[in-house]
């Protein structure tokens, strides 16, 4: 297994045995200015191909950016679009308990009368992190989540043991495929070494030093267009920012936000309290997303620490 943090600066070499180099395609910022260096020659060995898992719910801009991405004469290698179902119709079937799509949404629960303030109730096996509501009378939760590892982790897996020759056979106990990952150096608490022993692990940006804000300089500096933010539509860990940007600039995917949050309130197995997709754990369209209106919120994207989401 790959150790934690080993090929930051100076990626060990993996020796012949690495039959594949892929890039884990977000179309965000850092994965596309990483898949970009690597055709300008930037960085090497040039990646075999990049691979994009399409949760199938995606903003329409990151659609728009990875068409021109795929486009002829854009990248100097192929993208496999891989998926592993719509995350979106698997929300709305779990919520009338038919199947299951853990997202980390966000839990309200009544704290029961007479019970002294900072007792919570026993939290659902499914509950994470219980804080107390703003104003005091509720306890909010946030669900485990899966929705990285199902709709990301394994179908770019899947695809990769495909491309190396190794699907249907035992697992090698040696490197045989190399995974980009566009982790920047301002995210390094999101750096996650691999847990197979057919692949390993490497972060690029990191190795070149390189931040967000580095990537979208580069990008301007070679005249390529910003990408947008790579995330699904109605993910919980968006900033009040990400979702002001939704609702002025991409209204109908933010109408479609707000039908899901409203869908997802009951009906999760094993949850008693109510979900929202917003943190404040309001319905989305009631949410105060004003400049300023929650100064010391913080950045949850470090709890996505796959790196493949938000990239």
């Amino acid at each position: 297994m790959q150790a934690p943090f080993a090929s930051l600066v100076a990626p060990e070499p993996v020796g012949a045995s690495v039959r594949l180099r892929v890039l884990s395609l977000g179309a965000g910022v850092q994965s596309t200015t990483l898949a970009l260096m690597a055709t300008h020659g930037e960085i090497r060995p040039m990646p075999d191909c990049a691979i994009f898992a399409d949760t199938g719910w995606e903003p329409p801009a990151v659609y728009r950016h990875l068409a021109w991405l795929m486009a002829p004469g854009v990248l100097a290698f192929p993208v496999h679009v891989v998926s592993a179902g719509n995350i979106r119709d698997d929300l709305l079937a779990e919520a009338r308990g038919r199947r299951r799509a853990s997202i980390p949404a966000y839990t309200r629960t009544a704290v029961p009368a007479g019970k002294e303030r900072p007792l919570f109730p026993k939290p659902d096996d499914r509950i994470v992190g219980l804080r107390r509501s703003s104003d005091g009378e509720d306890s909010i939760g946030m669900i485990h989540r899966h929705c990285t590892a199902d709709y990301k982790v394994v179908p770019i897996r899947r695809k990769v043991r495909e491309l190396t020759g190794i699907a249907g056979w035992r697992s090698p106990s040696w490197p045989v495929a190399e995974q980009w990952i566009g982790i920047s150096l301002d995210e390094l608490v999101r750096i996650k070494p691999s847990m197979e022993d057919w692949q390993v692990n490497r972060w690029p940006l990191v190795e070149r030093r390189m931040t967000r804000r580095d990537c979208l300089r580069w990008l301007e500096r070679h005249g390529y267009p910003e990408p947008p933010k790579s995330a699904c539509i109605g993910c919980p860990f968006h900033s009040d920012a990400a979702w002001r940007r939704l609702r002025d600039e991409e209204p109908e995917a933010w109408a479609d936000a707000v039908l899901v949050d409203r869908a997802i309130r009951t009906g999760f197995r094993g949850i008693r309290g109510t979900l929202y997709l917003h943190r404040s754990a309001v319905p989305l369209e009631l949410a105060d997303l004003s400049d300023g209106a929650d100064p010391g919120q913080l950045d949850l994207w470090p709890n996505e620490c796959e790196g493949l989401c938000g990239v």
